[in-house]
């Protein structure tokens, strides 16, 4: 019996081998920057599969920091066109401890509350995230900001340069709503897309 069970493992573990290995590989480097905080706010995403190489950006007119990061994750990993491992850079630890550590799912799980009075900030970009992460195999990995890492200085200056553009479109559920983003409200429009990307 024991045996048996010995090669049942072995078979599934053969078997997602494979399936890992039919898989792009891809790597992601973001940066969110905000000029105040709040304030015009931009995102610098480099894509890199083998000799691939794509850069994106976008900005908006008034939101934060925070969004700014959070955002940089999602367009990168909707640039993607099938499913990949990614392997996905940044230098926000509220993003990369938010899905590694567990903490969205924790809060989506708990209805967005991070206690039992206190709303998760950010709901409708962190709801975003976990369903790509849930498209993908993603892992995210923090890289310190402003350290010599030639990508990630890429990304923030695609990402500061964003942020002080003109004609900047409206970050629209930020404006409307603000920080009751964390009092649980449950029914929220879509985010406006950038016009730089």
């Amino acid at each position: 019996m024991a045996r048996k069970q010995r090669r049942s493992k072995l078979v599934i573990f053969s078997i997602s081998l494979k399936l890992s290995e039919g898989y792009k590989k891809v790597t992601i480097y973001t940066d969110g920057a905000c000029v105040g905080n709040p304030g015009p706010g931009g995102y610098g995403i480099v894509l890199l599969y083998g000799e691939h190489r794509r850069e994106l950006s976008g900005g908006y007119q008034h939101t934060t920091n925070n969004r700014m990061e959070l955002l940089a994750a999602i367009r990168g990993l909707e640039a993607l066109k099938e499913c990949c491992e990614v392997r996905l850079l940044s230098d926000s630890q509220y993003v990369v401890n938010g899905i590694m550590k567990g903490w969205a799912r924790r809060w989506r799980a708990n209805g967005w509350r991070r206690k039992k009075d206190e709303f998760a900030e950010n709901r409708d970009l962190w709801e975003q995230l976990l369903q790509l992460c849930e498209k993908h195999r993603v892992v995210l990995e923090w890289v310190r900001g402003h350290a010599g890492n030639s990508e990630n200085e890429r990304c923030d200056q695609l990402a500061t340069t964003a942020a002080r553009a003109s004609n900047l479109p409206v970050d629209s559920i930020y404006e409307n709503y603000g920080r009751s983003l964390s009092h649980g409200l449950h029914e929220l429009p879509g985010l406006a897309r950038t016009k730089h990307e």
